[in-house]
């Protein structure tokens, strides 16, 4: 995956955003946060991984890997924000092979970014991120190639007055 072109395309789609929207030099890493809780659990809905009350199966591969790369969007502006370019590692160490799990270990990391915002709990949030992408079957050229499909709805959304 090629993280420098993904975080430039962020910027720029950022860059655009605020400018639209006349945010100015507005602090948006809580709403960023907000957002990214949301995407997450709209994916997991998406998953219905914790649903044991219900026998209906999961959502199609490409929406929930739709779903997935909001999230993509969501880190990567936080990391601009902040100042943090995030490291792909060469392996994932984390063994978690329940997606409930992973989801709500998402959650507490992304809770400890909000409070700590350092980029050490940053890359646990990235990371954690990237390994929730594995267990549900997204390559890296899976994800690299639906967040440049989404980067560009989102700026045809922009012009729609989304």
């Amino acid at each position: 995956m090629n993280i420098s072109k993904l975080m430039e395309m962020q910027a720029a789609l950022d860059e655009h955003i605020q400018s639209k929207h006349d945010l100015g030099a507005e602090d948006l890493v809580e709403r960023k946060i907000l957002a990214l809780l949301v995407e997450l659990g709209e994916l997991a809905n998406e998953t219905r991984c914790f649903k044991f009350w219900s026998l209906k199966g999961p959502s199609d591969k490409e929406t929930i890997l739709a779903e997935y790369v909001d999230g993509i969007h969501f880190i990567l502006s936080l990391g601009i924000e902040r100042g943090f370019v995030p490291e792909v590692p060469s392996a994932l160490k984390m063994h978690q092979e329940d997606l409930t799990v992973q989801f709500t270990a998402i959650y507490g990391y992304i809770s400890e970014f909000r409070t700590q915002l350092t980029e050490s709990s940053y890359q646990k949030v990235f990371t954690a991120y990237l390994h929730l992408g594995e267990l549900l079957g997204f390559s890296a050229a899976d994800v690299e190639k639906a967040y440049v499909n989404k980067n560009e709805v989102n700026y045809e959304r922009q012009k729609q007055g989304y």
